[in-house]
């Protein structure tokens, strides 16, 4: 069945291009490439793919105009289309406009086939059931005469199409890995269920969880083993919960559950019952144990709310809540809605920033990256600079985690990135004498900044204007913001080593870097995420990623710093790795960047 199916690939990236053919080679499909979205349309017309692979971001036509053209062709119209893409807004936009499921970038080669093989077999089985009632309607007709011997056939050929009808409405509202309900489904059934709040006196609740660290266990033990565990994770819910209740996976590590008839109190319950099935659940894999946490949003639904876009929106703000203060958290709504009222931190997050930016309200401060082999002749020190804002009306410090999500979301996070850029650049100018004891000053980069056109070109000129000596400067990008923006991180970062500069992949682990990736994108360092670091030493799953990516880094000979260090004893087991650099508490807690801060620093 696949090995005859065509599968037509949109990418403006070659190399995004090559990543998806070679992924599916197994599959013996035939491939058909289009760099644009002009090209796509012509292909489609003249090929008719059983499949489309669709890049979001392109250049002139976006993949949104492009399915939206399809869709409008009759010819073209019933091909299925798989949105590829690096960000989560636009899954629900890709779903509106007619596409039938979507990959996420970093593309993961499990996943890409797994869906791929989906829209396949649902293809198949569509042009199957199709051919199958031409062929009923053709022998009714021939065999109107010869009803008592074709009767037995044809029940037995109406009883079999009826099968292929369930199953392709089977694989049009499940999840395949779990076999719950999928999106499609919930968005559907909360429709209807907000249609009867409306019109009748009924009581409802949505009930949205995330799974914690589902990720570690997935990278770590492998995609196999993340689906099995999420179908385990599936049958020990469904055994607590009610035959009406309906329950659907609706993310990676996110499921909904929507309960009718009870009250808010019954709906609680109902939060805590799951939790402690959450608390007691184990999943054990190639002998090793592993415990999950998650946090639950309860919201009931009333007449107030109106559309499934609307309830998914207001749990998503109750989940984060919930996140932020801590794993294994029950939250409902009015308690959102009552500490954005008693300390407005997540309100009007525009206003704030742009406050903050104009009356210089950040500050930067930084913390010293230790040594673990130092030598005596050269005692220079590496630092990494941090953000802080300062909040006048409470008087405190907000801490990055704060307020670097609403920044990116509302597309403030690069002058932020070049205040600090600026900050820096302008003390060491100032003084000498720091620019002869520091040896490297790191500053985190955001990918909104990678991306904004002449951002290069602005650290170039302040790097020149302030006569700073490039290989003092080293930038760090996260792991997953260099791999979504290959291409454009790879060009920003030859322009910057050429002037001298140095890169880190920061938070390395937490995403899905590759060896191939690593050679093609030329760091100097990689930033071990402090997530495995800082319990390496009582988690012994942390403690091998440690060790496996140390390994890799000194066969890449790419110099190594562990974040998160805050005890001797994980100090110890680095050391014992041969990692060179650590960055904790144990050594040194972050503190305001200033001339006589460093200065205590150098002297010691």
């Amino acid at each position: 069945m696949l090995a005859s199916s065509r599968i037509l690939l949109v990418d403006d990236t070659p190399e995004n291009l090559d990543v998806l053919s070679a992924i599916l080679e197994d599959l013996e499909c035939q491939l058909i490439v289009a760099t644009n979205g002009e090209r796509a349309l012509e292909l489609a017309q003249k090929q008719n793919p059983d499949l489309i692979l669709l890049d979001v971001m392109m250049p002139g036509m976006n993949g949104f105009e492009v399915c939206n053209l399809l869709k409008a062709n009759p010819a073209t119209a019933k091909i299925p289309i798989i949105f590829v893409t690096a960000r989560t807004d636009d899954i629900s936009v890709g779903f509106s406009v007619g596409g039938y499921d979507y990959i996420s970038k970093p593309i993961n080669a499990d996943e890409v086939r797994a869906r791929v093989r989906h829209q396949l077999e649902r293809r198949a089985l569509l042009n199957e059931l199709q051919a199958l009632n031409k062929e009923l309607e053709q022998k009714v007709r021939e065999r109107t005469a010869d009803l008592t011997i074709a009767n037995r056939q044809l029940r037995e050929e109406i009883n079999e199409r009826r099968y292929m009808q369930d199953r392709l409405s089977y694989l049009a509202t499940h999840d395949f890995v779990t076999r719950l309900h999928n999106r499609n489904s919930l968005d559907a059934y909360v429709c209807t269920l907000l249609a009867q709040v409306q019109m009748e006196n009924i009581s409802a609740s949505f009930l949205l969880i995330d799974i914690d660290r589902f990720r570690v266990i997935n990278e770590s033990c492998g995609c196999i083993a993340g689906d099995e565990l999420l179908r385990q994770f599936s049958d020990a819910i469904s055994g607590i919960l009610a035959r009406e209740d309906f329950f659907a996976r609706i993310g990676s590590d996110k499921f909904a559950i929507v309960t009718q008839n009870t009250s808010n109190d019954k709906s609680n319950s109902l939060a805590q019952l799951i939790l402690q099935q959450i608390q007691n659940f184990k999943f054990v894999w190639e002998e090793r144990e592993f415990r999950l946490a998650a946090s639950i949003a309860l919201l009931p639904l009333n007449r107030e709310i109106v559309s499934f876009d609307q309830v998914m929106l207001m749990a998503d703000e109750v989940l984060f809540l919930a996140k932020r203060e801590g794993r294994g958290l029950i939250r409902t709504y009015d308690e959102a809605t009552k500490r954005s009222s008693d300390d407005k931190e997540n309100v009007n997050w525009a206003q704030r920033l742009v406050d903050a930016n104009h009356n210089k309200h950040f500050r930067a401060h930084f913390q010293v990256i230790e040594n673990f082999f130092p030598n005596p002749e050269h005692k220079k020190i590496r630092i990494e600079t941090l953000i802080r804002m300062w909040d006048p009306a409470q008087q405190r410090l907000i801490p990055p985690g704060e307020f670097i999500g609403p920044a990116e979301r509302l597309h403030l996070i690069p002058e932020l990135d070049k205040w600090m850029i600026e900050e820096v650049l302008q003390l060491l100018a100032q003084h000498a004498d720091l620019r002869e004891g520091i040896s490297s000053v790191s500053m985190n980069l955001s990918a909104l900044s990678i991306r904004e056109p002449h951002f290069a070109d602005h650290i170039i000129n302040l790097i020149e204007k302030h006569k700073i000596p490039p290989e003092m400067i080293s930038f760090e990008i996260t792991e997953t913001e260099a791999i979504t923006n290959l291409d454009v991180a790879n060009e920003f970062m030859q322009r910057l080593h050429k002037l001298g500069c140095y890169f880190s992949l920061d938070d390395f682990g937490s995403g899905f870097a590759s060896y191939a990736y690593l050679h093609k994108l030329s760091f100097d360092t990689l930033k071990i995420d402090g997530i495995f670091v800082r319990d390496m030493d009582r988690d012994s799953n942390h403690y091998a990623m440690v060790k496996a990516i140390v390994e890799m880094a000194h066969s890449l000979k790419k110099v190594v710093i562990a974040e998160f260090v805050e005890t001797e004893e994980v100090a110890t087991l680095l050391k014992n790795m041969n990692v060179k650099w650590g960055q904790g508490f144990l050594y040194h807690k972050p503190e305001t960047l200033s001339y006589e801060a460093l200065l205590s620093h150098l002297v010691q």
